[in-house]
């Protein structure tokens, strides 16, 4: 059995919203605490650090996981991207963040970096999705502002199956 030293640090190289990054991470240093106090990416936040409020979720190889209970060093050769990486180049907002915003879907906007990470893994597969098919999606997120309607209401704007009326 080979033993593992705390303490040492790896090299850890992957493709963050598709810019190489190459560090080092303790083997037991969380993803979530390598993107925030390492690279920079701020805008994955931690919440509950047991993987079950969502709020760090990221997608690694385009699916969805807790980066809280993953670990730097598991991402070697990945593909991760974070919210950081949804908004277009020149900083304007792509269609899921601009339908939250039209809808109100952020208030205090903790759990919102997570929660647009789900939905971008939906939207990247191409197809309309019906009312409860997202949420049973969403439903590994806790958000204790919006009551869930306007983060719904802003997700069947972009990838609903149904023609919804809205209040405007």
């Amino acid at each position: 059995m080979t033993k593992i030293d705390r303490g040492v640090r790896y090299p850890v190289s992957f493709r963050l919203n598709g810019e190489s990054v190459h560090g080092y991470a303790e083997n037991r240093l969380l993803l979530s605490d390598f993107l925030r106090h390492e690279v920079g990416a701020t805008g994955t936040h931690v919440g509950c650090e047991h993987g079950i409020c969502g709020a760090c979720t990221v997608l690694v190889n385009g699916l969805p996981v807790r980066s809280c209970l993953m670990l730097a060093v598991q991402v070697e050769d990945c593909d991760v991207q974070t919210i950081e990486g949804l908004a277009f180049a020149d900083g304007s907002f792509n269609e899921l963040q601009s339908a939250f915003n039209q809808r109100f879907a952020a208030q205090c906007g903790y759990c919102t970096p997570g929660i647009l990470m789900t939905l971008q893994h939906l939207k990247n597969q191409n197809r309309d999705f019906s009312e409860e098919e997202i949420r049973d999606a969403l439903g590994g997120h806790i958000c204790r502002c919006t009551g869930y309607r306007e983060i719904i209401d802003a997700a069947m704007d972009v990838m609903g199956a149904d023609s919804r009326q809205t209040d405007d």
